[in-house]
């Protein structure tokens, strides 16, 4: 169910992210090149990069971490089944 409502948002996040980047801000008409633009409007990409990677690694990570804990369960409770089955 989570897993779900997690993918439903994703998909719904990453389709409406194209449409609302491609309007133009309020009350810009035309193209303005980025070396006109005032200093405060200008968004170097750097930090979004960074960002994004970091995101990215940090997702990564903990789905490494959850597949390691998934594991070590898994192996417990076949150690407790050998030791049953033994014990037969």
């Amino acid at each position: 169910m989570i897993r779900r409502l997690l993918t439903m948002t994703l998909t719904a996040a990453l389709t409406a992210a194209p449409a609302l980047a491609a309007q133009p801000p309020a009350g810009q008409s035309e193209f303005v090149p980025i070396s006109q633009l005032p200093p405060a409007d200008q968004l170097p990409a750097a930090p979004l990069l960074v960002g994004a990677y970091a995101f990215i690694w940090l997702a990564v990570m903990f789905y490494l971490w959850s597949i390691w804990q998934r594991l070590n369960k898994v192996e417990t409770e076949m150690r407790a089944l050998a030791q049953k089955t033994a014990r037969r």
